[in-house]
């Protein structure tokens, strides 16, 4: 009996990261929104809003659904999520113009994107020690990560050999085939469920439970509120314009070859990073994150070749995807898993921040001057920014 629980659990682990890998269609937007610009003549602005629309939208959704999870479990807004985000792609395919994709990519997917998020993460860390916080939830982002490497490739085929609403079409029909079903296999461990204490250490003490009313009370709170949306910023605008920044900095046209490699970088940095911070401390990482960040910026800027365009993307997607199991982890720690999903949730609003800031300024900045220069500085900046609020943090969090 105890070993079929067990297996459960690993079972929930194993569906919440494959959820979460054919969720992600949303990191190959460079390569959808290029073709906006280059087929239909779209603005970058007008490329851009939508997903910028979907950073702050997504968020939101977590907030709201959050807490809607805690009350009911994860199958349901796992199942009702899939149907959202499938259904924002095959409504873009059959309105795409600027105005339709405000709703369908920019709210439909997003709310569906900010259910499967809550849906995912917190029933997979409640089957596990809380000592595991960080491996567990790093396991389970890196399937977003990675859904780039399935994709971006897609993408890239479907549009050479179907229109671009039929790309978006296929794209949203694939989602509702397969994560409505395995939404099915999500659920919260029984009343009473004993953790596998073996390997823990006796030190070891787990966090009081705090309902987000509670938590919005520390100090704490705002200042991981604060970083992580200055340093998802960085991240979130070399990710939605990497495409053109390789064909406009260095004249390279195979964009996708990046578009796949920071999401490799993305779904490795999200698996170390939660495993490292189990040993080494959250805000301890988070410094080191965000001061590696902050000089690869500078050097993004000054990649005039491949190679170190290639380097410098790798470096972004590492440390980004870091950042998404660094920073759940460290709500978990502080206020507590029984609330998890609604305190995720107001935490992430954080990265609703970076969303603006990341992508627009990206996409300001080139209407503008036809490059991405100024972009990478001010992004350095919001990183040095970042870097400081963690020294303000008493020196046991």
């Amino acid at each position: 009996m105890e070993h079929n629980i067990n297996n459960k659990g690993k079972v929930v682990v194993l569906s919440a990261t494959l959820i979460n890998f054919m969720t992600g269609m949303m990191y190959a937007w460079s390569i959808l929104s290029k073709t906006l610009i280059e087929q239909l003549n779209w603005t970058s602005k007008e490329a851009s809003l939508p997903y910028t629309v979907f950073t702050v939208i997504f968020p939101l959704a977590m907030v709201f659904f959050g807490k809607f999870q805690d009350l009911k479990g994860p199958r349901i807004t796992g199942i009702i999520g899939s149907i959202f985000v499938g259904m924002g792609f095959i409504i873009s395919g059959l309105l795409l113009n600027p105005l339709a994709l405000l709703f369908s990519i920019g709210t439909v997917t997003a709310i569906g994107i900010g259910m499967i998020t809550i849906s995912t993460a917190p029933p997979a860390i409640k089957w596990f020690h809380p000592s595991m916080k960080g491996k567990i939830t790093g396991i389970v982002v890196a399937g977003v990560g990675m859904s780039a490497v399935l994709y971006s490739p897609l993408a890239t085929y479907l549009l050479s050999v179907v229109s671009l609403e039929m790309t978006f079409i296929l794209m949203g029909t694939l989602v509702l085939m397969t994560s409505v079903y395995l939404s099915t296999k999500l659920e919260n461990p029984p009343v009473g469920y004993k953790f596998d204490v073996s390997r823990v250490s006796k030190d070891y003490v787990e966090s009081k439970d705090l309902p987000w009313r509670d938590m919005l009370k520390t100090s704490e709170f705002y200042k991981f509120w604060l970083m992580l949306g200055l340093s998802s910023s960085a991240g979130l605008m070399v990710i939605s314009h990497i495409s053109n920044i390789s064909r406009v900095q260095i004249g390279w046209q195979a964009g996708f070859v990046l578009v796949m490699l920071v999401s490799l970088f993305n779904s490795l940095g999200r698996i170390l990073g939660g495993s490292i911070s189990d040993k080494m401390g959250r805000l301890e990482l988070m410094r080191y994150l965000f001061i590696i960040q902050g000089i690869n910026m500078i050097l993004f800027r000054n990649a005039t070749g491949i190679p170190l365009m290639v380097v410098t993307t790798a470096i972004t997607g590492l440390c980004y995807g870091a950042g998404f199991s660094v920073f759940p982890a460290a709500i978990g720690d502080n206020y507590g898993t029984k609330y998890f999903g609604h305190n995720y949730g107001l935490l992430f609003t954080g990265w609703g921040l970076g969303g603006i800031i990341g992508p627009m300024t990206g996409a300001v900045i080139f209407d503008r001057v036809s490059n991405y220069q100024n972009a990478f500085l001010i992004s350095t900046i919001l990183l040095f920014i970042a870097t400081l609020i963690t020294f303000t943090f008493k020196k046991k969090v």
